[in-house]
C-alpha cells in the first residue's frame, strides 16, 4: 500500500518542485516570489490536510466491520466539505492576498511577484481540496493504486502546461500559477467521476449528509489543531529566511521544496499505516495492529536511511538543476547535505504520526504539537541571530535555520509520538472510536 501512496502523496509538491525548477531559470527574484506564494498556499492545503486524514480512518473502520456502503457514503460527505471549504478559503485568500504577503516584510518587488502568483493560484484551491478529499476516501478503501495513476497524470500534465505558458508564451510567474491550476482540476474532475461510479456500484447516497460531513468536521477539529502546529513550524522558517536576505530566502525555499517532497515521500508508510490501522481496529484486531507498528517502524529508518543517501550525494546536481544563481548553489548545497542527515528521525516521525492519525488519537497530536513548537522556537530564534557570510549568502544563518527544525523540531515531535506509541491508550477498537 505504501509504494502507490507514494504518487498521490507527492503530487502537490511535484507541482511546486516543477513550478520551481522552472521559474528559477528566470532569476533570484521570481524564485523569492514563488517561495512567498508557495509557503501561503501549502500553508492553507496543509491546513486542510485533515480532510483525508480524518477521512481515510473513518472509511477505513466502517470498512473493517463490514459496511462499505457507510464507508463509501463517509468518503463522499469528506469531499462535499472540502468543496465548500475550498470556495469559501478562496474568496477568503483573494481578500487577503495583499496583507498576507506583506506581512513577511519581502522587497516590493519580491512581494508583487507573490501576489500576482496567488492571484490565479486561489482558484485551483477548491480542485486540489477535493482532490485531497477523495484520496483520503479510496485509502480507507484500502486502494492507493488509483491516486497514483491520477497523480502522474496530473503532474504530466502540470509540467507541460507550465513549459509552454511559462516560456512558450512568456507569461512567466503567472504562467506558473495558471498551469498548476488547470492541472488541479483536471484531477479533481477524474476523481468525482470515479466516485460516483463507486456510489453506484454499491448504492451509497452521493448527496451530502449532513450528520456525515458534521462528523467529518469534529474527527478533524483535533487534526487541524495538529496540523496548525506542524504549519506553525514551517512558515516560521521561513519568516526567519526572509529576514536573512533575498538569495537566503531564495535558497530555503529550494530546501524548503524539497524537504516537502521528501518528507511526503516517507509519509507513504504512514498512509499505509492509516488505513491498516483503521482497518484493524475497525475488525477488533489489537493483535495486528501491534505487528503493524512494529514493521512500519523498522521500514522507516531504512526508508529514511536510503533517501538521506541519495540528498546527500545529489546534493550538488540538485543545486545546479533548481537554479542558475551561483551564490544560492553554493549555499544550497551545504544545507542540503546537512538536510540529508535528518531525514531517518523525520521517516520514524511520520509514521508514528500516521499509525495515532489511522486510530483516531487526534487529541493527543494536537496538544503535543502544541508543545513541539514551544520547544522550537527558542532554537529558531537563535536562527535568525546567526551571522556566517560565504560568498555574500549568510550560511551560517541557513545552517542554523536548517538544524533548528531537523533536530530540535523533529526530535522533539519523535520523543512525543514515540512515548505514546509505547502505551496501548491509543488503541481503541470497534467501527467507530
Amino acid at each position: 500500500m505504501a509504494l502507490p501512496a507514494l504518487g498521490a502523496l507527492i503530487a502537490e509538491p511535484l507541482f511546486i518542485v516543477t513550478d520551481t525548477a522552472m521559474v528559477g531559470h528566470l532569476g533570484a527574484q521570481a524564485l523569492a516570489s514563488l517561495g512567498l506564494a508557495s509557503t501561503i498556499l501549502t500553508t492553507v492545503v496543509g491546513l486542510l490536510i485533515f480532510l483525508a486524514y480524518a477521512t481515510t480512518p473513518i472509511v477505513a473502520r466502517r470498512l473493517g466491520s463490514g459496511n462499505r456502503p457507510g464507508a463509501i457514503s463517509a468518503g463522499i460527505d469528506g469531499m462535499w466539505l472540502a468543496a465548500g471549504l475550498g470556495i469559501v478559503l478562496g474568496i477568503v485568500g483573494h481578500a487577503t492576498s495583499g496583507a498576507i504577503v506583506g506581512a513577511f516584510g519581502a522587497e516590493t518587488a519580491v512581494a508583487s511577484g507573490a501576489n500576482d502568483y496567488l492571484a490565479i493560484s486561489w482558484w485551483g484551491l477548491p480542485g486540489m481540496l477535493i482532490v485531497i478529499a477523495a484520496t483520503g476516501m479510496l485509502r480507507g478503501l484500502q486502494d492507493t493504486k488509483t491516486p497514483l495513476y491520477i497523480a502522474l497524470g496530473g503532474f504530466g500534465a502540470n509540467a507541460a502546461l507550465n513549459a509552454v505558458l511559462i516560456y512558450g508564451f512568456n507569461l512567466g510567474l503567472v504562467g506558473s500559477a495558471l498551469g498548476t491550476v488547470i492541472a488541479q482540476w483536471l484531477m479533481a474532475a477524474v476523481f468525482i467521476g470515479l466516485v460516483a461510479i463507486q456510489a453506484m456500484r454499491y448504492q451509497a447516497s452521493a448527496k451530502p449528509g449532513l450528520v456525515g460531513i458534521k462528523n467529518a468536521a469534529v474527527s478533524g477539529g483535533w487534526l487541524l489543531i495538529r496540523t496548525l502546529s506542524l504549519r506553525v513550524a514551517l512558515v516560521a522558517t521561513v519568516v526567519v529566511a526572509t529576514g536573512l536576505g533575498t538569495r537566503e530566502l531564495a535558497t530555503w525555499h529550494i530546501v524548503f521544496t524539497l524537504f516537502s517532497l521528501l518528507a511526503l515521500a516517507l509519509d507513504s508508510l504512514a498512509i499505509a499505516a492509516q488505513a491498516l490501522i483503521g482497518h484493524d481496529l475497525g475488525s477488533s484486531n489489537v493483535e495486528s495492529v501491534r505487528e503493524v507498528t512494529s514493521v512500519l517502524i523498522r521500514w522507516s529508518f531504512f526508508a529514511g536511511g536510503v533517501l538521506a543517501l541519495g540528498a546527500g550525494l545529489l546534493s550538488p546536481l540538485v543545486a545546479m538543476i533548481m537554479t542558475s544563481d551561483d551564490q544560492v548553489r553554493q549555499s544550497l548545497v551545504w544545507v542540503l547535505v546537512l538536510l540529508a542527515f535528518t531525514l531517518p528521525l523525520s521517516s520514524y516521525v511520520f509514521v508514528l504520526d500516521g499509525v495515532l492519525i489511522g486510530a483516531g488519537d487526534g487529541k493527543y497530536l494536537a496538544i503535543t504539537g502544541v508543545i513541539n513548537v514551544a520547544i522550537f522556537a527558542p532554537f529558531l530564534w537563535l536562527a535568525s541571530t546567526t551571522g556566517w557570510i560565504v560568498s555574500g549568502v549568510n550560511l551560517g544563518g541557513l545552517l542554523m535555520l536548517q538544524a533548528a527544525f531537523g533536530i530540535s523540531y523533529i526530535g522533539a515531535r519523535a520523543l512525543t509520538l514515540g512515548l505514546r506509541a509505547r502505551s496501548n491508550a491509543w488503541m481503541v477498537p470497534g467501527e467507530s472510536r
